[in-house]
């Protein structure tokens, strides 16, 4: 299969996956040769007579198994953003044999020998290296260290059962969740339910209906508990039918039901912990984190619970309020949060978040929002490229250049949804850039917005914007990162402060210069009132003790799961039954404020790489409420804080410690007051 796509650098622009020529029957073969290729120039480097050096064991692993980063960069792109029949059969099979493939790697015993030989020799000055290859043997040794290349024989053994099995259980929770998301969309059948959705979103539920063959108006489910319609619709009936098909998810007595691969999930991980030498996954993971433990996670976690949670109880209380005001023998549900918060919000602070929707037209937050801010700051540049394809005829491609033409790399924007994405929001790369390997940069942002009626603008809600500019934020990380070794290319940053990029990026959103520039009218172009964007600003504070609580319980029913030693992850049988415990224990166990997230669809962590890391969003948001101060107290929006934060964190990839970086950047360790200010915490 000379033809194959995969077996040689894409002669597109940027290298640019060839979408248009790869086809099914491509994938198979490619991770095949990717694979057997790593393992021909694993065993070169073993067998090489001379002694292990950085070039000759370090470098030449970096060097290695280009095929299969090739093609499992497209390949798990897709699975995750446009993921046919064919996708998820091959995946299922393909996922243990990657799992094996990378564990006969990472548990050589010979090759940990040169590493931990080739550790030595830098440590004893016989290696004139530059600071990120120093850090790169620092980060392989500890990398192989935790993966267990210093065990046993036996142990070993059964480490590649585990992990095997556990790439197993992870794809089949995710295409568990994929299934029972779609087969949950809630179907209705007269319009007259749809009462207090706007025109484009009854469309779109409409063509959601038409496109399954069904009569009537189909709502699809999103990724978290809670769903956007929730806050507009009137009917009470049908918000609980959505509610309760969302906490529905893969729990169910059917072929897609995920309580057992959570209870086998939680158990492998428990004790291949134990093989190990941690007492939990979350010790194991934490330990190569900015973290360090889990009891440093544990402590922030706690110390945000309790005030938020009451928090959440003052804001139920208001709500009730304004139920009582308007309702008989109704009792605050989950279901009815959203929607009497916005009726809140708009009584107390005149602000109602529907009405910005004409404001945030997609195509002007993109460009003259998104796109503007990051010219402001770094000044680049993007031409949209209709000449080249993306994997799907949805996604768009953009070239980046800095301001003087200096190409830097493309731009992907995936902005709808459909039946074959995940839900959320995520950005990934096709190609990461690389000097050892000459390597540029192609990234993706994915979104699940609604497609709008033929002919009708896409209309963004507020969450949406703020997700938008959240993603490009690692959109930028990715394309600013320009390192040496592929392994510190782009977001590949420790788990805990991968988001602190994304969430500063968010800032941007309502700030004065930018706002102005895209909250136009889609229809009049006039800009959006600014008494409306300060009532805006005004009621931000109000609901973070919700927004908070269903947080961390999210993130503390992640540190539950993954906190169990090997014998009490055994013990649970009752996957309801231990979140509902776990949730008491920390005070979080309000079912009118549920967790962000359940077990059966917490695919952060079952299944997308955040196991005992969840965390990580409120640990970087320290960082981010820190820097947000920053740019604040230096002149806000200029070119100079720009390329300050661009050069000592966006450009350095994962190549430095990213808290070295920050104090360099900061001039300091970042202070937690700007976020307990931010949430509303301070003064409970």
């Amino acid at each position: 299969m000379t033809e194959n796509p995969f077996f040689s650098p894409s002669s597109l622009p940027f290298q640019l996956p060839p979408f248009a020529e790869i086809r099914d029957d491509h994938y198979e073969p490619a991770f095949e040769r990717g694979m057997a290729e790593q393992i021909a120039e694993v065993q070169a480097i073993l067998v090489a007579p001379e002694p292990a050096t950085f070039a000759n064991t370090i470098e030449a692993l970096e060097r290695s198994g280009r095929i299969l980063k090739r093609v499992s960069a497209v390949f798990f792109g897709l699975s995750s953003s446009d993921k046919t029949p064919f996708i998820a059969e091959l995946e299922e099979r393909i996922a243990p044999r990657l799992s094996a493939h990378g564990d006969r790697i990472r548990l050589d015993s010979d090759l940990y020998e040169r590493i931990r030989a080739v550790s030595e020799r830098v440590a004893a000055g016989e290696e004139q290296l530059d600071a990120e290859a120093v850090y790169l043997v620092d980060r392989y040794l500890t990398s192989y260290t935790l993966s267990g290349a210093g065990l046993g024989d036996a142990d070993k053994a059964t480490l590649r059962e585990v992990n095997q099995r556990l790439s197993t259980l992870t794809t089949r929770f995710d295409t568990d969740l994929l299934d029972d998301t779609n087969a949950l969309a809630v179907h209705v059948a007269d319009v007259s339910e749809l009462d207090g959705l706007g025109a484009d979103a009854i469309a779109t539920a409409a063509a959601n209906a038409t496109s399954r063959g069904l009569e009537g108006y189909l709502i699809t489910l999103v990724l978290p508990t809670g769903h956007p319609y929730l806050a507009s619709l009137t009917n009470r009936a049908l918000r609980e039918r959505i509610m309760t098909a969302s906490q529905s998810r893969a729990a169910r007595d059917n072929d897609a039901d995920n309580r057992p691969v959570v209870l086998e999930i939680a158990r492998l991980r428990a004790s291949r912990a134990e093989l190990l030498g941690f007492r939990s996954h979350a010790a194991a993971v934490t330990a190569a984190q900015t973290a360090g433990t889990p009891e440093a996670v544990d402590a922030l976690l706690r110390r945000l619970a309790a005030p938020a949670a009451a928090n959440a109880r003052a804001e139920a209380a208001v709500l009730q309020e304004q139920i009582d005001a308007t309702e008989t023998d109704s009792t605050l549900a989950s279901w009815d949060w959203a929607f009497y918060t916005e009726k809140v919000r708009a009584a107390r602070f005149d602000v109602d978040t529907s009405a910005m929707r004409p404001y945030f037209d997609a195509e002007r937050v993109l460009r003259d929002g998104v796109f503007f801010a990051a010219t402001s700051l770094y000044g680049i540049r993007f031409e949209e490229r209709f000449d080249l394809a993306a994997y799907n005829g949805e996604a768009r491609v953009f070239e980046v250049t800095e301001d003087d033409g200096t190409p830097i790399g493309l731009y992907l924007l995936d902005l709808y949804t459909r039946d074959s994405k995940h839900g959320g929001a995520w950005m990934n790369s096709f190609v990461s850039q690389s000097r050892l390997l000459g390597t540029p940069r192609v990234v993706t942002n994915n979104l699940n917005v609604p497609r709008p009626a033929p002919g009708t603008p896409t209309l963004l809600t507020l969450d949406e914007v703020t997700t938008l500019f959240h993603e490009f934020g690692h959109a930028l990380h990715g394309l600013f990162a320009t390192v040496t070794y592929p392994r510190f290319a782009g977001t590949s940053v420790f788990r805990d402060f991968v988001e602190f990029p994304s969430q500063v990026n968010e800032m941007w959103m309502l700030w004065p210069e930018v706002l102005a520039n895209y909250a136009k009218h889609f229809d009049t172009g006039e800009p959006m009132p600014q008494e409306m964007v300060d009532r805006l600003i005004a009621s931000r504070a109000f609901n973070e003790g919700f927004r908070t609580s269903e947080y961390l319980a999210a993130a503390l029913l992640d540190q539950a799961w993954h906190g169990l030693s090997s014998a009490e992850a055994e013990a649970v049988t009752d996957v309801a039954e231990f979140e509902r415990a776990a949730l008491e224990r920390v005070g979080l166990a309000d079912r009118a404020v549920p967790t962000r997230y359940s077990s059966t669809y917490f695919s952060h962590v079952f299944a997308g790489g955040y196991d005992a890391g969840y965390y990580s969003y409120i640990w970087s948001e320290v960082l981010d409420a820190d820097t947000v101060r920053w740019f604040e107290e230096n002149g806000g929006m200029t070119r100079a804080n720009g390329d300050r934060f661009r050069r000592h964190v966006l450009g350095i990839g994962g190549s430095r410690d990213p808290l070295e970086a920050y104090r360099e950047f900061r001039g300091r360790d970042a202070d937690i007051a700007p976020l307990l200010e931010r949430r509303g915490l301070t003064e409970s």
